[in-house]
């Protein structure tokens, strides 16, 4: 039975929506602001009312990151000793924020509210020249496919393309459905399809799938769509599609936008989201990952980060030219991630910088482990020294033998040295006209002295200065 709507929120709602665009954009933006001085008040209201109880729920994430390192990466009699400590940082965390949750829910809804209203309000509020350049250009939208393909892993994501019937779904749009069989050579497909006159092609599977499409689309610069017919479909979630959606996908051969996004290959290998060096990608070459993720990362993370471990020998250059040999993970992504932000973070806020992002993680100990933990509850990981990102054109990366790579999740062993390029604007991207093209970062606005200083100048009815536009900040939605 359907919820009654209190009727003054219809009569604020209708009231809201007489008031004109600008005036609305300065009502939201004084909204988001009063959600910032709130959060501010309770933050320093909890630290001050409780102090010693911050102080323990700290030491609580430090016990709780030590002792859990041992667990992880010893056997035996220190592997049991660590446990208890473990268990006891947890139920330290828990029992603080458990004495707090009315404080902590109220804190999550009055960032929820600075969220909402500070994109509302960039979303409208009218941009300068100049800021075009700095979002990128938008999508534009295309003509429907004369002869569009759609590429179909039956198997991928536990079987969405029959759930969703994918098949019947694209013949009634007038699209061509390839199936991928056990055995084919999802290349071949592709390119089959290229020299039959494709000139849209879509790709129903996972991130590996989509990139070595992207691939042949890239060659043939043809038009690629992405479906979101995966188990994760990353890519899918950075375009701003609806991952749940997956008929509606079908939608950008028919009625669909275009834009051109970046590409990026290490050797000669393209991929769209990132490729994991160290640590992950070691455990990903393991035949019982796929079938047993926990208990592969359990039994081979004493071997790879315990005392007696040999290190991973990746060497390369920082980005302050001194040369790294002591990574235990590497992330080179096509574009940056949002890393060191709760808002979207593990998605990347654009698509069209060309830069590759880079993030290396060192995990020299216990101490060290727990100390990057600590300050990274309080949102400075980057301070420990244990965590370094920044983005560049081109990245290499040297071994004294062949390096274990994840790339786009598929387990590969590629020859040193690794080359790392991104490929600007290299593939033509369709979506549905309907969807937003912005991923969770690009649509996020950081609670960040930039930001807030932008919402300020949007109250006072102020134009935006290019210079208030930072990458992932959400303020490209204001453009989409």
């Amino acid at each position: 039975m359907p919820v009654k709507q209190p009727r003054w929120v219809a009569v604020a709602a209708r009231r809201f929506s007489q008031v004109d665009v600008a005036a609305r954009a300065r009502l939201a933006s004084i909204a988001a602001l009063t959600a910032a001085v709130g959060v501010l008040v309770m933050a320093i209201f909890a630290v001050i009312d409780d102090y010693a109880n911050s102080l323990f729920a700290l030491l609580c994430v430090f016990v709780f990151a030590f002792c859990g390192w041992l667990v992880l990466t010893r056997h035996g009699l220190v592997r049991l000793l660590a446990a208890p400590g473990a268990v006891f940082g947890l139920l330290g965390v828990i029992g603080v924020a458990a004495a707090h949750v009315v404080l902590l829910v109220l804190l999550l809804v009055v960032l929820a509210l600075f969220g909402a209203a500070a994109r509302y309000a960039v979303a409208r509020t009218p941009m300068p020249t100049g800021i075009a350049q700095v979002s990128g250009p938008p999508a534009k939208p295309a003509r429907a496919a004369r002869r569009g393909v759609l590429i179909i892993n039956p198997r991928s994501g536990g079987g969405k393309a029959e759930r969703f019937d994918l098949v019947a779904e694209a013949k009634r749009r007038g699209i061509e459905p390839v199936l991928l069989d056990s055995g084919d050579d999802l290349r071949h497909l592709a390119e089959r399809a290229m020299s039959r006159g494709a000139d849209v092609i879509g790709m129903a599977g996972g991130d590996g799938s989509q990139a070595l499409v992207a691939e042949i689309a890239m060659r043939h610069d043809v038009a690629h769509v992405c479906v979101p017919a995966g188990t994760r479909n990353h890519f899918a979630l950075d375009l701003g599609l609806d991952r749940d959606d997956v008929v509606g996908a079908l939608d950008a051969f028919t009625d669909g936008a275009e834009r051109r996004i970046d590409l990026a290959c290490v050797n000669d290998r393209v991929f769209v989201n990132n490729a994991s060096l160290g640590v992950y990608a070691q455990v990903v070459q393991s035949d019982s990952y796929r079938n047993a993720k926990f208990r592969t990362w359990r039994r081979m993370l004493p071997g790879m980060l315990g005392p007696d471990a040999s290190p991973v020998h990746l060497e390369f250059g920082g980005p302050d030219g001194k040369t790294w040999s002591d990574a235990a993970l590497v992330l080179v992504s096509n574009n940056p991630y949002q890393v060191t932000r709760p808002g979207g973070a593990g998605t990347r806020p654009r698509l069209d910088e060309g830069q590759l992002g880079i993030v290396v993680v060192r995990l020299r100990g216990a101490r060290t482990f727990a100390t990057f933990a600590t300050l990274g509850a309080l949102g400075q990981s980057s301070r420990s020294g244990e965590l370094r990102e920044w983005s560049s054109r081109e990245f290499e990366v040297r071994s004294d033998t062949s390096i274990a790579v994840g790339l786009d999740g598929e387990a590969v062993v590629l020859a040193s040295p690794l080359r790392f390029a991104s490929l600007p604007g290299a593939l033509r991207l369709r979506v549905p006209r309907k969807t937003t093209g912005v991923s969770p970062a690009g649509g996020a606005v950081a609670l960040s002295r930039v930001n807030l200083t932008a919402l300020l100048r949007i109250a006072a009815g102020k134009e935006l200065h290019p210079s208030s536009v930072r990458r992932g900040d959400g303020f490209r939605t204001a453009r989409r």
